[in-house]
């Protein structure tokens, strides 16, 4: 071959450097998608599964009789449908917690019932409790000094009363094409050692304020809901703070407290500041529940050809919070992780990987279930030795993330990708790539063919607050699917109308198709997924910052 001029071989390297780069091309198994939509769309089990665990058990927090029976029954399903080697995994937790019954009525200046729920891990009233209250908002301890010596014998309305905020905009909606392309941008990530500070004084004040209302005799407190509409929650974390402790075994906190519709906390607030402070009368029958400290991730599988080649994971929480059903927040999630084990047994797939299947307990407290999960299993990470920060929620003040090195333990290798759903009952539109660049055009030849169903958006971001977040924190490959919103975050997320009748069950069954056809192509592939570095420890991104920690 005769040799190029200088000049011409510098332009073939610049045209060179400058074509588009060409990615390996999927195989992806078109036959088998055919057989797995056929089944999701015309023999769906979804509306049984979500009404069993949303009507029939109803609402599902941590270690309550109603969460052991969710236990119970999605092993039974498991098993029915043919899975192998289902399992509940144990991990500490702490007390379970239900409501008997519950109310507030306004006793003075006039009778007035009002919409409230006991915050979630609180003690009972002493039967019914009626007090002048004080609006006394408490948000740092450095509140504390103004009220102290007010506050014997009321009770104390802690949040600030803020204004009526009227939607503007409609509270159902799905992703339009612009918004979904509005995504695609790489964020890069942030590190701030002031910011985690200032995390762990906010998740240490829940319990330094139930302490000091506590010793001013205060007889319980309220906080404001922050939804509008007359929507509660009752969470254990809210609008004042972010943390979550009263579930621990001897940290049980010593004050009643219930949750307020907004509207009716600033009807409370208005009637305080225009004269005479009105009264109120709090009933909140609650009930601990001891018997078992331990709660369990429910664990199934879909056995692979290969023992070697590792194994593919999905996940959603089975636990919820108890204003409602738990509908949306997620047995959504659960019944299309169950559907999709459901699905590919019972069509006889014999993936080269397994394929395990995860109902996580405990998300709503901290993702403490997918974290056991982890310190079982994946990574260990050494211990905490601050011993203020070893009492705080390790998700809430982020103190599992600040522990270095992480040291892979053998399953590590093992767990090949993780698939996530927890954002409702919305339509997947695409999915998150956690900042793994190299899985972005693998996932979007898997999502080529669901084009017409409205998926097809690949995003380098992280996405937070759920089963995931810790996964790809440490290495492994963890992603979120990207949901249409519907009405999730606007009204349904943890409120009292989180019920069976808010779930779009046609989309579900779109979700089922996605998720079972991407476990398959994960278990079947040649190889692994890409997989991010180990992480070590991040540099802070600005060193010249001056952070207010306060």
């Amino acid at each position: 071959m005769p040799s190029l001029h200088p000049r011409s071989a510098a332009l073939a390297a610049l045209l060179a450097l400058s074509a588009p780069f060409v990615f390996a091309s999927e195989t992806v198994d078109l036959q088998a998608i055919n057989r797995i939509t056929d089944e999701a769309f015309n023999r769906s089990e979804i509306p049984q599964t979500a009404a069993y665990l949303s009507d029939r058990i109803g609402a599902r927090l941590t270690n309550s009789p109603q969460m052991r029976e969710a236990e119970r029954w999605t092993q039974e399903q498991f098993r029915q449908w043919g899975l192998k080697n289902v399992r509940a995994e144990g991990f500490d937790f702490g007390r379970g917690w239900s409501i008997e019954r519950a109310s507030v009525r306004m006793v003075a200046p006039r009778v007035r019932t009002m919409q409230s729920i006991p915050i979630a891990w609180t003690p009972a009233t002493p039967g019914a409790v009626s007090a002048p209250i004080i609006v006394a908002p408490l948000r740092t301890a450095k509140d504390f000094e103004k009220w102290r010596g007010q506050l014997r014998g009321k009770i104390v309305l802690v949040s600030q009363p803020g204004t009526s905020a009227e939607p503007t905009e409609a509270d159902f909606k799905r992703f339009t094409r612009e918004e979904l392309d509005a995504m695609t941008p790489y964020p890069q990530p942030t590190h701030s050692e002031a910011q985690f500070q200032a995390r762990r004084k906010r998740a240490s004040f829940d319990e330094q304020r139930d302490e000091f209302l506590a010793a001013e005799g205060a007889l319980l407190w309220v906080r404001r809901s922050n939804r509008e509409g007359g929507l509660v929650e009752g969470s254990s974390y809210g609008a004042d703070s972010s943390t979550v402790y009263g579930y621990l075994v001897g940290r049980t906190p010593k004050l009643p407290a219930v949750e307020l519709a907004a509207e009716d906390y600033r009807l409370l607030a208005r009637l305080a500041k225009a004269g005479t402070a009105p009264a109120i009368e709090v009933i909140s029958d609650v009930k601990f529940h001891d018997d078992d400290h331990r709660a369990y991730n429910i664990i199934a599988e879909l056995p692979g050809r290969d023992a070697k080649a590792g194994y593919v994971l999905a996940g959603a929480h089975l636990d919820s919070w108890v204003a409602a059903d738990g509908a949306a927040d997620n047995a959504a999630g659960s019944a299309v992780v169950m559907e999709a084990a459901r699905i590919l047994n019972k069509l006889n797939f014999k993936p080269k990987r397994a394929i395990h299947f995860a109902l996580w307990n405990a998300e709503e407290p901290g993702l403490l279930g997918s974290i056991a999960y982890l310190d079982q299993h994946l990574v260990s990470r050494p211990p905490v030795t601050d011993q203020d920060t070893a009492k705080l929620n390790p998700y809430f003040s982020r103190s599992w993330l600040q522990r270095w090195p992480i040291t892979p333990k053998p399953g590590h290798a093992q767990l090949t990708a993780y698939f996530n759903l927890d954002n409702g009952s919305g339509k997947i539109r695409g999915i998150n790539a956690e900042g793994n660049l190299a899985a972005m055009p693998v996932f979007k030849q898997w999502l080529a063919p669901f084009a017409s169903m409205g998926a097809d958006t690949v995003v380098p971001a992280r996405a937070g607050g759920t089963d995931h977040a810790f996964m790809q924190a440490v290495g492994l490959p963890g992603f979120q699917f990207i949901q249409d919103p519907l009405d999730y975050e606007s009204r349904v997320h943890h409120t009292q109308i989180d019920t069976y009748d808010h779930l779009r069950i046609e989309d579900m069954k779109q979700a089922a198709v996605i998720l079972a056809s991407f476990l398959l192509q994960a278990a079947n592939r040649d190889e692994p997924l890409p997989r991010m570095p180990l992480p070590t420890q991040p540099a802070v991104t600005d060193p010249f910052l001056y952070d207010d920690v306060e």
